[in-house]
């Protein structure tokens, strides 16, 4: 089973054992584990099923393995002819996940 999820306006396909990099989670304990209910799409072999926007009653569960730093981003600002340059830089955090279990229920 594999399910389309939406986190920090971005869209990760999923599926059970994963281990996903998701943008920082700060209400998150080191191993614990978390719920996400935006789920956009769930599928297996046999059917699939849409959500507009999501997918009522679907959950992915995540377990928390850690925090990580991203690579280091460089912005670099300037304008021509003014003699005006600015360099900054930044390493993103990340929370990194594994997909647990990803539950449908039927109505």
């Amino acid at each position: 089973m594999y399910a389309v999820i939406r986190h920090s306006g971005k869209q990760y396909t999923v599926k059970q054992g994963d281990i996903v990099a998701l943008d920082r989670i700060a209400e998150a304990p080191k191993d614990g584990e978390i719920q996400i209910s935006d789920v956009l799409l769930v599928g297996d072999d046999t059917n699939t099923v849409i959500g507009s926007p999501v997918v009522a009653n679907a959950i992915v569960r995540l377990k928390v393995l850690g925090e990580k730093k991203g690579d280091k981003i460089t912005i670099f600002k300037h304008k021509r002819r003014k003699n005006y340059r600015k360099k900054q830089g930044f390493r993103p955090l990340f929370t990194t996940v594994r997909v647990e279990d990803i539950v449908l229920k039927n109505n």
